[in-house]
């Protein structure tokens, strides 16, 4: 099975069409970038993709039709005429497939990566090794659009656009395209670990030491035996508010230097975040910044409590005991509100990024902007001040951007870190206002 389509998938995913867009590269995962490089080297006219990267974001591109072989959307021009373009991908043949499929089995970490909507680029490598392109290359975007442009026209470079949106979200869409749909590739590979673990023999779990009893089950057998074990218990539902601790308000006088005061705070402190992490455990998200306590120094975890709210006499102390301000304090538990440990580092510690961080940063400031379109910045250090606005950015040295306003004479955070600065400097000049301090 080759060429641009097939009879034989019927399936077809169809993603709504986004609301326009302000700054911002359109692609943000490695693979989105590799789909728009592919377009970028296809293209014969760069200014027919750069009109169509403007009708992109400009909303003009309705729902998009992805199925194998072939995405499709109809797009608007500015006079409001509308065409439908189509983008053509080659299909997969079988034995591809076979192959590819072969790969992704045998690295539980492939699978793993493609179910939490990751691509992992060692797939992709270890893929191209076999001969099996699964990321588009120079001339593999074929157009075909209404307008009857026999190159990319603006039409078909916003679909791209477009779906290069769709893929960082889900690049379960690409395997469709060429080919095969999600359902189809993980029944493919549960068939094959099934298979394997069939294979490895009765006698795989005892050990010949020890005159044949059990050494256990290997993973490959329990993962193909899921349908046959036993369900597990249900998940226990977490109370809806964590417990009290015990009062230590009691006739016995407490021994010198202790405080019971402080104590029941840190107790229900301790209470409120394990209630946090056993419900966010629960729900299958990931804890917040700042909730686990763990590996933080004396003064991260002084503000980490701050930030909880305690009553004024325990604020005062913290502060004290770290040699802050109660506006120091004030503005430090602020940061960790919008990120943990990071935003406070952000806040409080500076760095001088070296040569090559500077050249990224320079790179995700060029995608963010159009030609002519970026503010002028003033750098210092890892900092970049907005000319004739009261804005910074902050670049954090696991390369994200943190958005900075000056308020009351102070530089204050505003919100939490982006990979994208065009939208941290969106929230520092105050257009994404609205959503809230991030509580801890």
């Amino acid at each position: 099975m080759s060429g641009y389509g097939t009879d034989r998938e019927s399936e077809e995913l169809t993603f709504a069409a986004p609301p326009p867009v302000r700054g911002g590269a359109f692609a943000r995962t490695w693979w989105g970038r590799a789909w728009l490089k592919a377009l970028d080297d296809s293209a014969l006219d760069a200014q027919q993709v750069k009109a169509g990267r403007r009708h992109a974001r400009a909303g003009a591109v309705g729902a998009v039709s992805v199925r194998p072989g072939r995405i499709t959307a109809v797009v608007r021009d500015p006079d409001g005429s509308a065409y439908r373009g189509d983008v053509l991908v080659r299909v997969l043949t079988d034995e591809e497939w076979d192959r590819l499929l072969d790969l992704a089995v045998d690295s539980a970490g492939h699978i793993a990566a493609l179910l939490d909507h990751e691509m992992p680029p060692h797939l992709v490598e270890d893929a191209a090794g076999v001969g099996v392109e699964l990321l588009p290359g120079v001339g593999d975007l074929e157009p075909e659009c209404a307008c009857e442009a026999w190159d990319h026209c603006p039409h078909t470079a916003a679909l791209c656009h477009q779906m290069a949106r769709i893929l960082d979200e889900d690049p379960f869409a690409l395997l469709l395209l060429r080919g095969r749909g999600q359902r189809a590739v993980v029944d493919a590979l549960q068939a094959r670990s099934a298979a394997r673990a069939g294979g490895s023999g009765a006698g795989a779990g005892r050990d010949a030491g020890t005159g044949g009893a059990p050494a256990g089950v290997s993973a490959a057998e329990a993962y193909a035996l899921r349908d046959i074990l036993p369900p597990l218990p249900d998940v226990p539902v977490p109370e809806a508010v964590p417990g009290e601790p015990p009062s230590l308000d009691t006739e016995t006088d407490p021994e010198p230097g202790v405080e019971p005061a402080a104590l029941e705070f840190l107790a229900a402190d301790t209470a409120a975040r394990a209630h946090r992490l056993l419900t966010e455990l629960l729900a299958g998200r990931p804890a917040p910044p700042g909730v686990a306590a763990a590996g933080l120094s004396v003064a991260e975890d002084a503000v980490r409590l701050a930030a909880g709210r305690p009553p004024g006499w325990v604020a005062g102390r913290l502060a004290a005991r770290t040699g802050r301000s109660r506006a120091g304090l004030e503005l430090a538990t602020r940061a960790w509100r919008w990120g943990g440990a990071p935003a406070l580092a952000v806040l409080e510690e500076s760095w001088a990024p070296d040569e090559a961080a500077l050249a990224r940063a320079a790179a995700r400031l060029a995608e963010a902007w159009e030609d002519g379109e970026g503010p002028e910045l003033s750098r210092s250090g890892a900092r970049w001040t907005v000319a004739g606005a009261e804005a910074e950015l902050r670049l954090g040295e696991d390369g994200r951007w943190w958005p900075y306003r000056h308020e009351g004479g102070v530089w204050t955070p505003v919100g939490p870190a982006d990979r994208d600065p065009a939208a941290a400097l969106t929230t520092a000049t105050g257009e994404g206002e609205g959503e809230g301090e991030r509580d801890e």
